[in-house]
């Protein structure tokens, strides 16, 4: 199955909201309060759509352009797309695309986000080749 078709048929069901950024963010904070993750993962203030059909988990978000965000308290740069797409579950974000992180002079994509359940204070960004870097949660609330 295509992702095209993936991304169509996960879209039945779905809540959207289009419009301004502040129908849109205020759902992406209620998506990701109610996973348990924390609200700054997802700073973009220019989204233009948000869905999520909570009988699969699946949630994409839609901005005006791609932004790349600096997450001071780590130093760590992180681009997002004009779309982002994961598959969202209590303290995770799996097959997630349209994100990637700045690893010296290489971009790398992040397929996975995880709230460690020995130790909820890390959270854990993964490539689809397995390498990762963990952080503290809380560099990753709300500035």
């Amino acid at each position: 199955m295509s992702s095209q078709e993936t991304k169509t048929d996960q879209r039945e069901g779905a809540e959207i909201y289009n419009g301004g950024g502040t129908i849109c963010k205020q759902k992406a904070n209620e998506i990701l309060s109610t996973m348990n993750l924390p609200k700054g993962l997802l700073p973009l203030d220019n989204m233009t759509e948000i869905g999520y059909n909570k009988s699969t988990g699946y949630v994409w978000i839609k901005i005006k352009n791609k932004i790349t965000h600096k997450f001071k308290a780590i130093g760590q740069n992180v681009s997002y797309d004009s779309e982002v797409t994961a598959f969202v579950e209590n303290r995770r974000m799996r097959k997630l695309s349209g994100v990637k992180s700045r690893e010296l002079f290489l971009w790398v994509t992040i397929a996975d986000i995880a709230i460690n359940d020995q130790d909820p204070t890390k959270i854990t960004f993964a490539t689809s080749t397995g390498l990762s870097r963990t952080f503290p949660v809380t560099a990753f609330e709300e500035e």
